[in-house]
């Protein structure tokens, strides 16, 4: 049923790169933070400043995961050890929810100067899930889902949304564990091999094949198919209208 074996009940779709055209966004403003923190530390230390690759290091450190593990799991990598703090440090401090602030800050400023376009092919894709009566989710790590789906025009589709605020309030581990996955399959009332996850991230395929769901569906925006399949993905495509009968290039 639209690309996928007929056994898909639901369909539960990551946010970012795969619904909305965001994760370029993400990307940038992550790469305006850490460039920021690593040329500081740099000086500081007298060593060479190595800036954050908005593509390598956004895709194996930071995509898809809650902002917090995002910005563990990048310094973990530099080997670079901060206090965690709170999240009343102003944004820049530097702890790891300094950081993650600060990097928040610039995401939500440049969605409001730029806007938020949704993939035309997601939307297609989604249209035609609501016209046959299938159930569909949002599963985001993202703080900011709800806003983003209504800045993009597609929050409607959806009757299910389980974001970053939703895994804080019930102790949800975040991408690559399966939880948030599996409590929107949980809230659709379809057991995980009836359902289909849709990922751009590696953390998120990862999600998806640990919560042993019936496809995984590798969105390859970066030109990363060959890790999507390793990471766990099932099936990949390029745009979600690839998945739609008649309408793959």
């Amino acid at each position: 049923m639209l690309g996928l074996p007929d056994h898909i009940r639901a369909f539960l779709f990551d946010l970012d790169g795969v619904l909305t055209q965001t994760a370029k966004v993400h990307a940038a403003a992550w790469k305006d933070m850490f460039d920021s923190f690593l040329r500081a530390e740099a000086a500081r230390d007298g060593e060479e400043f190595v800036p954050f690759d908005p593509v390598v290091d956004y895709d194996r450190y930071v995509d898809g995961r809650p902002r917090l593990d995002g910005t563990r799991t990048f310094l973990a990598a530099r080997g670079i050890d901060l206090p965690e703090g709170t999240p009343q440090d102003p944004p820049g401090t530097r702890t790891v929810n300094g950081l993650s602030s600060a990097k928040n800050d610039t995401v939500l400023r440049m969605i409001r100067e730029q806007g938020v376009q949704p993939y035309s092919g997601s939307v297609e894709y989604l249209h035609r899930l609501r016209v046959l009566g299938l159930p569909r989710a949002v599963v985001s790590s993202s703080a900011n889902c709800k806003d983003v789906l209504r800045a993009a025009g597609i929050d409607g589709l959806f009757e299910v949304v389980v974001d970053g605020l939703t895994a804080r309030r019930d102790g949800l581990a975040g991408k690559p564990a399966p939880d948030t996955y599996l409590a929107a399959a949980r809230q659709l009332g379809v057991e995980p091999g009836h359902a289909a996850v849709f990922e751009d991230a590696l953390a998120g395929v990862e999600s998806g094949r640990a919560g042993g769901f019936g496809a995984v569906v590798g969105v390859n925006r970066t030109g990363q198919a060959d890790a999507l399949r390793a990471h766990g993905a099932t099936v990949v495509v390029d745009d979600l209208a690839d998945l739609i009968p008649g309408e793959a290039p």
